[in-house]
Protein backbone atom coordinates (compact mmCIF):
# COMPACT_ATOMS: atom_id res chain seq x y z
CA UNK A 1 0.00 0.00 0.00
CA UNK A 2 3.03 2.27 0.34
CA UNK A 3 3.02 2.81 -3.43
CA UNK A 4 -0.56 4.10 -3.44
CA UNK A 5 -1.14 7.68 -4.50
CA UNK A 6 -3.34 9.97 -2.42
CA UNK A 7 -6.05 9.57 -5.05
CA UNK A 8 -5.90 5.78 -4.71
CA UNK A 9 -5.93 5.99 -0.91
CA UNK A 10 -8.98 8.26 -0.99
CA UNK A 11 -10.75 5.75 -3.22
CA UNK A 12 -9.98 2.91 -0.80
CA UNK A 13 -11.37 5.04 2.05
CA UNK A 14 -14.56 5.66 0.08
CA UNK A 15 -14.97 1.93 -0.60
CA UNK A 16 -13.80 0.34 2.68
CA UNK A 17 -14.26 3.12 5.23
CA UNK A 18 -10.58 3.10 6.19
CA UNK A 19 -7.16 3.04 4.56
CA UNK A 20 -3.61 2.74 5.88
CA UNK A 21 -0.98 5.12 4.52
CA UNK A 22 2.23 3.24 5.22
CA UNK A 23 5.25 5.20 6.45
CA UNK A 24 3.61 8.59 6.01
CA UNK A 25 5.58 10.03 8.94
CA UNK A 26 9.29 9.46 9.49
CA UNK A 27 10.40 7.34 12.48
CA UNK A 28 12.47 10.31 13.67
CA UNK A 29 9.47 12.62 13.77
CA UNK A 30 7.41 9.95 15.52
CA UNK A 31 10.14 9.47 18.14
CA UNK A 32 10.06 13.18 18.97
CA UNK A 33 6.25 13.22 19.19
CA UNK A 34 6.26 10.10 21.37
CA UNK A 35 8.88 11.61 23.71
CA UNK A 36 6.67 14.68 24.15
CA UNK A 37 3.67 12.46 24.91
CA UNK A 38 5.63 10.32 27.37
CA UNK A 39 6.91 13.38 29.22
CA UNK A 40 3.44 14.95 29.45
CA UNK A 41 1.95 11.66 30.56
CA UNK A 42 4.60 11.31 33.25
CA UNK A 43 3.95 14.86 34.45
CA UNK A 44 0.15 14.42 34.18
CA UNK A 45 -0.13 17.59 32.13
CA UNK A 46 -3.81 18.58 31.94
CA UNK A 47 -6.29 18.24 30.33
CA UNK A 48 -6.49 14.47 30.73
CA UNK A 49 -9.15 11.80 30.43
CA UNK A 50 -8.84 8.84 32.78
CA UNK A 51 -9.93 5.27 32.19
CA UNK A 52 -12.01 5.56 35.36
CA UNK A 53 -13.93 8.48 33.80
CA UNK A 54 -15.41 6.21 31.13
CA UNK A 55 -15.43 2.86 32.93
CA UNK A 56 -15.27 0.80 29.78
CA UNK A 57 -14.74 -2.97 30.26
CA UNK A 58 -11.48 -3.56 32.12
CA UNK A 59 -11.15 -0.01 33.44
CA UNK A 60 -10.78 0.80 37.15
CA UNK A 61 -14.12 1.35 38.87
CA UNK A 62 -13.10 4.74 40.20
CA UNK A 63 -10.09 7.00 40.58
CA UNK A 64 -9.70 5.60 44.08
CA UNK A 65 -9.48 2.00 42.88
CA UNK A 66 -6.18 0.32 41.89
CA UNK A 67 -5.06 1.88 38.62
CA UNK A 68 -7.59 4.66 39.11
CA UNK A 69 -5.30 7.33 37.68
CA UNK A 70 -4.53 5.42 34.49
CA UNK A 71 -4.76 7.97 31.67
CA UNK A 72 -6.77 7.13 28.58
CA UNK A 73 -6.18 10.28 26.55
CA UNK A 74 -4.01 13.38 26.64
CA UNK A 75 -6.67 15.84 25.51
CA UNK A 76 -6.36 18.86 23.20
CA UNK A 77 -3.21 17.64 21.49
CA UNK A 78 -3.40 20.62 19.11
CA UNK A 79 -2.59 22.98 21.98
CA UNK A 80 -0.16 20.71 23.83
CA UNK A 81 2.93 21.27 21.74
CA UNK A 82 3.85 23.08 18.51
CA UNK A 83 5.09 19.82 16.97
CA UNK A 84 1.71 18.16 17.53
CA UNK A 85 0.03 21.20 16.03
CA UNK A 86 2.39 21.02 13.06
CA UNK A 87 1.35 17.44 12.35
CA UNK A 88 -2.36 18.25 12.71
CA UNK A 89 -2.05 20.93 10.03
CA UNK A 90 0.73 19.38 7.93
CA UNK A 91 0.70 20.00 4.15
CA UNK A 92 0.32 16.28 3.45
CA UNK A 93 -2.79 16.15 5.63
CA UNK A 94 -4.22 19.30 4.08
CA UNK A 95 -3.70 17.95 0.56
CA UNK A 96 -5.20 14.57 1.46
CA UNK A 97 -8.30 16.09 3.04
CA UNK A 98 -8.77 18.57 0.19
CA UNK A 99 -8.81 15.65 -2.21
CA UNK A 100 -11.32 13.73 -0.12
CA UNK A 101 -13.73 16.56 0.76
CA UNK A 102 -13.35 18.54 -2.45
CA UNK A 103 -13.08 21.74 -0.44
CA UNK A 104 -10.99 23.36 2.27
CA UNK A 105 -10.68 21.09 5.33
CA UNK A 106 -11.23 22.10 8.94
CA UNK A 107 -9.73 20.46 12.02
CA UNK A 108 -12.23 19.83 14.80
CA UNK A 109 -10.81 20.62 18.21
CA UNK A 110 -13.92 19.22 19.91
CA UNK A 111 -13.43 15.60 18.83
CA UNK A 112 -10.42 13.30 19.10
CA UNK A 113 -7.67 15.96 19.07
CA UNK A 114 -5.70 13.80 21.49
CA UNK A 115 -2.89 11.44 22.19
CA UNK A 116 -4.63 8.11 22.71
CA UNK A 117 -2.81 5.90 25.20
CA UNK A 118 -3.40 2.22 25.85
CA UNK A 119 -1.89 1.00 29.11
CA UNK A 120 -1.18 -2.57 30.20
CA UNK A 121 -3.38 -3.94 32.98
CA UNK A 122 -5.77 -0.98 33.38
CA UNK A 123 -6.24 0.09 29.77
CA UNK A 124 -9.82 -0.78 28.85
CA UNK A 125 -11.17 -2.31 25.68
CA UNK A 126 -13.35 -0.16 23.45
CA UNK A 127 -16.57 -1.70 22.19
CA UNK A 128 -17.79 -1.57 18.61
CA UNK A 129 -19.05 1.87 17.65
CA UNK A 130 -19.25 4.62 15.10
CA UNK A 131 -17.58 7.88 16.09
CA UNK A 132 -20.52 9.80 14.62
CA UNK A 133 -22.64 8.50 17.51
CA UNK A 134 -21.70 11.54 19.59
CA UNK A 135 -20.81 14.05 16.89
CA UNK A 136 -23.28 16.68 15.65
CA UNK A 137 -22.62 18.06 12.17
CA UNK A 138 -24.84 18.89 9.22
CA UNK A 139 -23.55 15.74 7.50
CA UNK A 140 -21.97 12.55 8.85
CA UNK A 141 -18.90 12.98 6.69
CA UNK A 142 -15.76 13.38 8.77
CA UNK A 143 -12.39 11.64 8.55
CA UNK A 144 -9.99 10.90 11.39
CA UNK A 145 -6.25 10.34 11.19
CA UNK A 146 -4.61 7.85 13.56
CA UNK A 147 -0.82 8.14 13.63
CA UNK A 148 0.98 5.17 15.16
CA UNK A 149 3.86 6.44 17.34
CA UNK A 150 4.89 2.81 17.92
CA UNK A 151 4.04 -0.58 16.53
CA UNK A 152 0.35 -1.47 16.86
CA UNK A 153 -0.90 -5.05 16.83
CA UNK A 154 -3.82 -6.99 18.26
CA UNK A 155 -1.54 -7.80 21.22
CA UNK A 156 -1.24 -4.20 22.37
CA UNK A 157 -4.77 -3.02 21.64
CA UNK A 158 -4.72 -2.07 17.97
CA UNK A 159 -7.82 -0.93 16.09
CA UNK A 160 -10.27 -3.30 14.42
CA UNK A 161 -12.49 -2.19 11.54
CA UNK A 162 -15.50 -3.64 9.72
CA UNK A 163 -14.78 -2.95 6.03
CA UNK A 164 -17.60 -1.15 4.24
CA UNK A 165 -19.61 -0.50 7.39
CA UNK A 166 -19.47 3.27 6.88
CA UNK A 167 -21.89 2.88 3.97
CA UNK A 168 -24.32 0.54 5.75
CA UNK A 169 -27.70 1.61 7.11
CA UNK A 170 -27.75 0.36 10.69
CA UNK A 171 -30.93 0.99 12.68
CA UNK A 172 -30.89 2.27 16.24
CA UNK A 173 -32.07 -1.11 17.58
CA UNK A 174 -28.67 -2.57 16.69
CA UNK A 175 -26.97 -0.26 19.21
CA UNK A 176 -27.28 -0.13 22.99
CA UNK A 177 -28.23 2.89 25.08
CA UNK A 178 -24.64 4.19 24.90
CA UNK A 179 -24.74 3.73 21.12
CA UNK A 180 -22.29 0.85 21.11
CA UNK A 181 -22.93 -1.81 18.46
CA UNK A 182 -24.56 -4.79 20.19
CA UNK A 183 -22.31 -7.84 19.83
CA UNK A 184 -25.06 -10.07 21.27
CA UNK A 185 -27.29 -9.76 18.19
CA UNK A 186 -26.77 -12.47 15.53
CA UNK A 187 -26.96 -9.99 12.65
CA UNK A 188 -24.35 -7.81 14.35
CA UNK A 189 -22.14 -10.76 15.20
CA UNK A 190 -22.04 -11.69 11.52
CA UNK A 191 -20.75 -8.21 10.68
CA UNK A 192 -18.17 -8.25 13.45
CA UNK A 193 -16.75 -11.51 12.11
CA UNK A 194 -15.77 -9.55 8.99
CA UNK A 195 -13.52 -7.24 11.02
CA UNK A 196 -9.82 -6.82 10.30
CA UNK A 197 -7.03 -5.35 12.41
CA UNK A 198 -4.27 -3.82 10.27
CA UNK A 199 -0.86 -4.04 11.92
CA UNK A 200 0.77 -0.63 12.05
CA UNK A 201 4.44 0.24 12.07
CA UNK A 202 5.85 3.49 13.44
CA UNK A 203 4.76 6.33 11.14
CA UNK A 204 1.80 4.53 9.56
CA UNK A 205 -1.41 6.57 9.46
CA UNK A 206 -4.95 5.16 9.34
CA UNK A 207 -7.55 7.41 7.71
CA UNK A 208 -11.06 6.29 8.71
CA UNK A 209 -14.59 7.55 8.20
CA UNK A 210 -16.74 8.63 11.13
CA UNK A 211 -19.35 5.94 10.35
CA UNK A 212 -16.91 3.04 10.10
CA UNK A 213 -17.56 0.48 12.83
CA UNK A 214 -14.40 0.00 14.86
CA UNK A 215 -13.17 -1.22 18.22
CA UNK A 216 -9.94 -1.75 20.14
CA UNK A 217 -8.87 -4.50 22.51
CA UNK A 218 -6.76 -4.65 25.65
CA UNK A 219 -3.01 -4.10 25.79
CA UNK A 220 -1.51 -7.44 26.76
CA UNK A 221 2.10 -6.25 26.51
CA UNK A 222 4.23 -4.45 29.08
CA UNK A 223 4.47 -1.11 27.27
CA UNK A 224 2.11 1.83 26.90
CA UNK A 225 0.91 2.36 23.32
CA UNK A 226 0.71 5.94 21.97
CA UNK A 227 -1.31 7.16 18.99
CA UNK A 228 -1.90 10.75 17.82
CA UNK A 229 -5.47 11.26 16.61
CA UNK A 230 -7.19 14.19 14.86
CA UNK A 231 -10.52 14.63 13.04
CA UNK A 232 -11.37 16.72 9.96
CA UNK A 233 -14.39 17.78 7.93
CA UNK A 234 -15.11 19.95 4.93
CA UNK A 235 -15.57 23.69 5.49
CA UNK A 236 -19.22 23.55 4.39
CA UNK A 237 -20.09 20.77 6.88
CA UNK A 238 -20.77 22.89 9.93
CA UNK A 239 -21.08 21.71 13.53
CA UNK A 240 -24.60 22.16 14.86
CA UNK A 241 -24.96 25.19 17.18
CA UNK A 242 -25.20 24.43 20.88
CA UNK A 243 -23.70 20.94 20.61
CA UNK A 244 -20.39 19.57 21.84
CA UNK A 245 -19.18 19.61 18.24
CA UNK A 246 -19.43 23.42 18.26
CA UNK A 247 -17.90 23.85 21.72
CA UNK A 248 -14.37 24.72 20.57
CA UNK A 249 -13.07 26.94 17.78
CA UNK A 250 -12.08 25.00 14.70
CA UNK A 251 -8.90 25.33 12.67
CA UNK A 252 -8.94 25.93 8.92
CA UNK A 253 -5.93 24.15 7.45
Amino acid sequence: MSAQSKKEQVQVLRERGFVVAKGLVSPQRCAVLKAIAERQLGEAVQPLEYEADLRYPGAPESKHAPGGHTVRRLLDAYARDPLMRDWATAPEIKGWMELYFGEAPHLSRAHHNCVMTKHPAYGSLTGWHRDARYWSFERDDLVSTWLALGKETADNGALWFVPGSHAMTLTSERFDTQKFFRADLPENEALIRMAVSPELEVGDVVFFHCNTLHSAGRNETGDVKFSLVFTYHGASNLPLPGTRSASKPEVAI
